[in-house]
C-alpha cells in the first residue's frame, strides 16, 4: 500500500479527518472480503513514513496484537500512527470490540511516547472514526505546589519547573525500557546496565530518596553478580559513590557524583531520551 499511499498521502501532513484521506481508504479498503488492520505511520509533524498491513482476520473478526504494531512504530521511529481497519459487514458502526482494543491501544502508546491519533473503520461506503469524540489526556505538568519543602531549600519556581520536567523524562525513560524489553524480549540484547543504573539513581536523587547497592543492582534487570561488576566500573570511574548508612552498618546507599547529576540533571531537561 505504501507507494500508492506516498502519491495520495505523503506531500503533507496527515489529517484523520480529511475527505482525500478517508475515500483513499474507502477506494483501497473498503471491498476488502477480511478484516485487516493497516497502519499509517507518521514523524513529528504529521507526515507519512510507512504505510503497512499489519494483521489481517476473517471476515467476522479481527484480533489485534500490540506486539508488532508498536515494534513497527519504534522500527520507523514514528512519533504517531493512525490506526486503520475494515468491516466488510458494511455496517461501520464501531463494536464494542473495537473500543476495548482502542483503549488498551492508546494505554501502551503512551508509555512509548508514541500517539495514537485515531482509529478509522472502513466500509465500502463510509469511514467511522473512533477517536474523534474522545478528549484528548492531559498532558500539563501538575502544579509545584504539591511539592512540601522546607523554606531553607526552597529554590526558585522556574528551577523547580525544570527539575520536575527532568524527573518526569527520566521516569519515561525508565517505562520506555521496561516497554521495550516487554515488546522485544532478551534485556541482555537491548539493556545497558550501566546507564540504567544512573538513571535510577538520578530519579531517586530527584525525589530525595535514598537507595542502597542491592535494589539498585536489583532494578537493572541482570544477575547480581553482573550488576555488582557495573556498580564497581561506575564507582571506578568516579561517577558514583558508595555511603555508609548511617543507621545500619551493613548497608550502603549509592550516590551520585555531583557532576554526574548536574550533567544528567541538564540532559532530562532538555528531552532526555526520546
Amino acid at each position: 500500500m505504501l507507494e500508492g499511499s506516498r502519491g495520495e498521502l505523503g506531500k503533507r501532513i496527515i489529517d484523520p479527518g480529511d475527505q482525500k484521506l478517508l475515500r483513499h481508504l474507502i477506494a483501497t479498503m473498503g471491498s476488502l472480503q477480511d478484516e485487516t488492520l493497516r497502519i499509517l505511520f507518521l514523524d513529528g509533524i504529521g507526515r507519512l513514513i510507512a504505510d503497512e498491513q499489519v494483521q489481517r482476520g476473517t471476515v467476522h473478526q479481527l484480533v489485534i496484537y500490540p506486539r508488532p504494531i508498536f515494534r513497527r512504530a519504534m522500527e520507523h521511529n514514528a512519533a504517531s500512527l493512525i490506526l486503520v481497519h475494515n468491516h466488510p459487514s458494511g455496517d461501520a458502526t464501531p463494536s464494542e470490540e473495537d473500543l476495548i482494543a482502542t483503549r488498551a491501544l492508546v494505554q501502551i502508546s503512551r508509555s512509548l511516547d508514541i500517539e495514537i491519533v485515531e482509529h478509522i473503520v472502513v466500509t465500502n461506503s463510509e469511514c467511522r472514526r473512533i477517536m474523534k469524540s474522545r478528549p484528548r489526556p492531559n498532558t500539563t505538568a501538575k502544579s509545584a505546589g504539591q511539592h512540601l519543602r522546607d523554606s531553607a531549600s526552597d529554590r526558585s519556581s522556574s528551577e523547580q519547573a525544570r527539575t520536575d520536567q527532568a524527573l518526569a523524562n527520566a521516569r519515561r525513560a525508565v517505562r520506555r525500557r521496561l516497554l521495550r524489553q516487554q515488546l522485544f524480549g532478551s534485556p541482555e540484547i537491548l539493556g545497558e546496565p550501566a546507564w540504567d543504573m544512573l538513571v535510577e539513581l538520578f530519579i531517586h536523587e530527584c525525589e530525595d530518596k535514598p537507595i542502597s547497592t542491592g535494589s539498585l543492582c536489583g532494578a537493572v534487570e541482570r544477575p547480581l553478580s553482573s550488576a555488582m561488576r557495573v556498580l564497581q566500573k561506575l564507582c571506578d570511574a568516579e561517577l558514583i559513590y558508595r555511603a555508609e548508612d548511617p543507621s545500619d552498618g551493613r548497608r550502603q546507599f549509592v550516590r551520585l557524583a555531583p557532576s554526574v547529576a548536574h550533567r544528567l540533571h541538564a540532559y532530562f531537561s532538555e528531552g532526555g531520551e526520546t
